[in-house]
């Protein structure tokens, strides 16, 4: 079994396109998460000063991706926080979709203390996949910056 744990900005004409391996679905949300706040600002300055429980579900895992990614992008917009520590407890199939819940850890961002990069306007679709292959998790998506 092929080991990851990494996220990693692919080329693209426009846009931020992110490829992120993980060795269980978890940790491929996780990093997800890490890599959409990695595009606004180096979250390795950013302290775990404030928590948030994000809980929500989608329809299937490229619609739960894509609402767990577009639920931190509203967290950041509506309280401008963001996250540096990110630990997501489960995703799993529910019903007839799936459901997942993390908890995030991070600050509220300021310029004096936060270096700003560009900034995510949307979660996007395009080229949007999660595979499952060899006992890892590889999701690939685009942020519109």
């Amino acid at each position: 079994m092929a080991v990851c744990d990494y996220f990693r900005f692919l080329e693209h004409t426009a846009d931020a396109y992110v490829e992120v391996c993980g060795e269980n679905l978890e940790r491929a949300f996780e990093l997800a998460g890490i890599a959409l706040f990695e595009v606004m600002t180096d979250t390795s300055r950013v302290e775990p000063r404030v928590s948030r429980v994000i809980e929500d579900r989608g329809f299937d895992l490229e619609n739960s991706l894509y609402r767990w990614l577009e639920d931190l992008l509203i967290e950041y917009g509506s309280s401008n926080l963001v996250f540096s520590q990110i630990r997501v407890e489960y995703v799993r199939r529910e019903d007839e979709g799936y459901a997942f819940r993390a908890i995030c850890l991070g600050d509220y961002f300021d310029p004096q203390r936060h270096e700003a990069r560009m900034e995510v306007k949307a979660v996007t679709y395009s080229l949007m996949e999660v595979q499952q292959s060899d006992g890892k998790w590889m999701l690939r998506f685009v942020l519109d910056i």
